[in-house]
């Protein structure tokens, strides 16, 4: 019984090692909300790249749903979805977090950070929601 304690100690010290040296390596950090919205926390290139990717994903996902559910058909609702997802991410680096955009390669590196794959969940979604609603 002392022996797979033992293991079991082992295993978990060994997963914690892991654990913390991934975290120094800086390929795993856990997440914390409050850090997102703090604009003395500091981000790297990559954090806030995936930051604002996964933020545009979400609201191409809302607004795609959302334009399908209502359903608006026209190409001009792609326009006002851009606007909308570039406002957010302009509204969240620029006035939320307060960063210096040029340290991070620009306004134009920061607003296109997950653009075109939102553009393509936004049809996505727009396009299932709308025939699967309205056909």
């Amino acid at each position: 019984m002392r022996e797979k304690m033992t293991m079991k100690e082992a295993k978990s010290g060994k997963l914690n090692a892991q654990q913390h040296q991934q975290h120094e390596n800086g390929h795993f950090s856990p997440f914390q909300f409050v850090k997102l919205l703090d604009p003395e926390a500091s981000l790297d290139k990559d954090q806030l790249g995936d930051v604002l990717h996964w933020i545009r994903q979400v609201v191409a996902l809302f607004c795609g749903l959302l334009w399908g559910a209502i359903p608006v058909a026209g190409g001009i609702w792609i326009f006002i979805f851009l606007a909308i997802s570039t406002g957010i991410i302009y509204g969240y680096y620029a006035m939320i977090l307060k960063i210096d955009e040029e340290e991070f390669g620009g306004h134009a590196t920061l607003l296109q950070e997950g653009l075109f794959a939102s553009i393509t969940l936004f049809l996505l979604a727009w396009i299932l929601v709308y025939s699967l609603a309205h056909f």
